[in-house]
């Protein structure tokens, strides 16, 4: 039996080994989904006619150099296109961003690739998700309306810092 390591989940320790990533559909307590759009991640009102971007998450696998009881640390990504989220900075503003390229290899590389970890914290049914290159900082989207996926230091006050994932099979 594996157990949990320094804060970390027991379910998450097993899958520290993966051939391949989770998929997940993202969506705020609001139905608000994430949606591909002019290669911008967006939060769009979820409609009959509204397609999802099915988002890929894979663990880190080198937990050594990365901060304790943050949450579980994590690659995100998309499919179709592939794309990889990462954080960098702009001016003094931590942003998100998207490039092109396979999460699987950064699962692969030999260190932790922090501009592309977040740390995943499970609240219930929702998640957050911190930028582990940016503490602090977290992944959101505007309380009301469309809206592209943003980085915020308000967790859930001003703008939507948790979000449900829905399995994609």
């Amino acid at each position: 039996m594996v157990k949990a390591i320094d804060g970390l989940s027991q379910k998450y320790c097993q899958e520290l080994s993966r051939e391949i990533p989770w998929l997940r559909h993202i969506q705020d307590l609001s139905s608000r989904v994430w949606v591909l759009h002019n290669d911008i991640l967006t939060a769009v009102p979820r409609k009959e006619q509204t397609v999802p971007v099915t988002v890929t998450l894979l663990p880190c696998q080198y937990l050594e150099t990365l901060e304790k009881g943050r949450g579980d640390p994590m690659y995100l990504g998309l499919s179709k296109p592939e794309r990889c989220l990462f954080c960098t900075k702009e001016g003094e503003q931590p942003v998100l961003r998207l490039k092109d390229g396979d999460i699987m290899e950064l699962y692969h590389q030999r260190e932790p690739v922090k501009a592309s970890l977040f740390y995943q914290n499970k609240s219930g049914t929702t998640s957050t998700f911190e930028s582990a290159a940016f503490p602090g900082w977290f992944i959101a989207v505007c309380s009301k309306g469309s809206c592209p996926l943003f980085l915020t230091q308000d967790l859930g006050k001003t703008h939507i810092t948790d979000f449900e994932m829905i399995v994609v099979h």
